[in-house]
């Protein structure tokens, strides 16, 4: 409930069990004098991206983008699409795609991300943003956001919350949006990454894209990296897989009062049902033992009144 005169919050969020929790835990951690409260700085969030704060499905908004720039690369050199993982890309194979396994996603994200300056890459990723459309819902990708995510992220900012996104999607094309579509400033995301090599070309000195891998954002790899880029382990984290287990139990066995969310897309209508199949990162482990580590489920179907945002 809110306070008399105001609105209630997160009103996208049907009443029940994982609302009550949300509420309850930030009332708890922001009464000043309480026994559960924690000082502002310490209130760190972290939330998944992919399948967490928006679409997901049939791939993640990323692998569109990658799509379009393999499309680039094969006008220039058309035995591209012949060869794997290359095809499965352009053809959407998605059963061979996810069947190639990561190291194959790596390929085409260091074929299609390399070999350009670090400040080169961020207009290329806000063009195609600007204008490129879920082939499913109709709209702008970055409007595939989920309103009762927006909702929540707007509410934790507001009870002094600093929110980090935490995802295997590449650091530079989220940053590229973070903060137009979440509010997220740049520095507060933390994603998988190519190595950088410092250049200076007569007075001008950057950073050049390579194709190496620096850092794969997953599974464990995920608290190695809050721990590095953030230095506080969270109060609360939010994901959708099992890639995001790790961080969402590192975040629940701290001391002190936590919250961990775990969200299941479990409404076919209004968006895509769907857990253990039908993506890269599966959700097996995460969904079976929820109760077992204190993990929240929140079901899409059951727990929000709305899905996107009303388009404008």
């Amino acid at each position: 409930m809110g306070a008399p005169g105001k609105p209630s919050p997160l009103t996208s969020w049907n009443d029940g069990a994982a609302k009550s929790q949300i509420l309850d835990f930030v009332a708890r951690v922001t009464q000043q004098g309480g026994p559960d409260f924690i000082p502002p700085a310490e209130r760190i969030a972290v939330f998944d991206n992919d399948g967490t704060l928006w679409c997901e499905q049939p791939l993640q908004v990323q692998a569109f983008f990658l799509i379009d720039r393999v499309k680039e690369l094969a006008g220039k050199e058309p035995t591209v699409k012949e060869r794997q993982p290359f095809k499965a890309l352009l053809e959407l194979d998605l059963k061979t795609l996810m069947g190639l396994g990561k190291q194959a996603l790596l390929e085409l994200v260091f074929t299609t991300h390399s070999g350009i300056r670090e400040e080169e890459f961020d207009p290329i990723a806000r063009d195609w943003l600007a204008k490129a459309k879920h082939p499913k819902f109709g709209r702008l990708f970055k409007q595939c956001t989920f309103q009762p995510q927006l909702d929540l992220l707007k509410f934790l900012r507001e009870k002094d919350f600093k929110i980090y996104i935490v995802s295997g999607g590449g650091i530079d094309f989220m940053r590229a949006c973070s903060e137009e579509i979440y509010g997220i400033p740049r520095e507060q995301v933390i994603g998988s990454s190519n190595k950088l090599r410092f250049e200076v070309n007569e007075d001008r000195a950057g950073l050049m894209k390579l194709a190496e891998l620096n850092s794969f954002d997953d599974r464990e790899a995920k608290p190695q990296n809050i721990a590095l880029h953030v230095g506080r382990r969270p109060i609360l984290a939010f994901g959708n897989s099992d890639g995001d287990l790790a961080m969402l139990r590192y975040s629940k066995t701290g001391k002190g009062p936590r919250l961990a969310l775990l969200l299941h897309h479990d409404d076919s209508e209004r968006e895509v049902a769907y857990d253990r199949e039908f993506r890269l990162s599966p959700l097996g482990e995460a969904l079976d033992k929820a109760d077992a580590y204190g993990i929240t489920v929140v079901s899409m179907k059951r727990d929000w009144n709305i899905i996107f945002p009303t388009a404008s």
